[in-house]
């Protein structure tokens, strides 16, 4: 008998970013990013540079949890990404976030995206992207 895993919060978003409805448009952005509270409710404006790089950091992650099989480039590209998404380190854990990291970006579309971020930095830490499926 299998016993059923509990993702942390941190898994959870990132299974839920990689696993989700497809971005192919703006709309689909904006819909993940207010159904995981990435961003304040109301108007967000979502430029395709924004979707762009959103799609790109899906691929990239995806690409990363096939291992030695991942596409090299799709890894590299989606590092850019992150690289792109600075992150601090909070002094005291929130009880609601998805990990101890928080966006340090001011645009809030790259916000969203720096916590997704934030949450992947945990789940490296913990080890729990070994259960995770791109």
């Amino acid at each position: 008998m299998n016993t059923p895993t509990q993702h942390s919060t941190a898994a959870a978003l990132v299974s839920d970013f990689l696993t989700g409805e497809a971005f192919g448009d703006r709309a689909d952005l904006a819909r993940f990013l207010r159904e995981h509270r990435l961003v304040t409710e109301g108007a967000i404006p979502i430029t395709l540079a924004d979707l762009d790089e959103a799609v790109v950091l899906r691929e990239g992650l995806r690409e990363a949890l096939r291992g030695p099989d991942g596409d090299d480039e799709a890894v590299a590209r989606g590092q850019k990404v992150l690289d792109g998404l600075r992150v601090t380190v909070r002094m005291m854990p929130e009880p609601e976030a998805a990990g101890h990291l928080a966006p340090a970006v001011v645009d809030e579309v790259r916000r969203g995206l720096a916590r997704v971020a934030g949450a992947w930095a945990t789940v490296l830490a913990t080890g729990e992207w070994r259960h995770l499926r791109g």
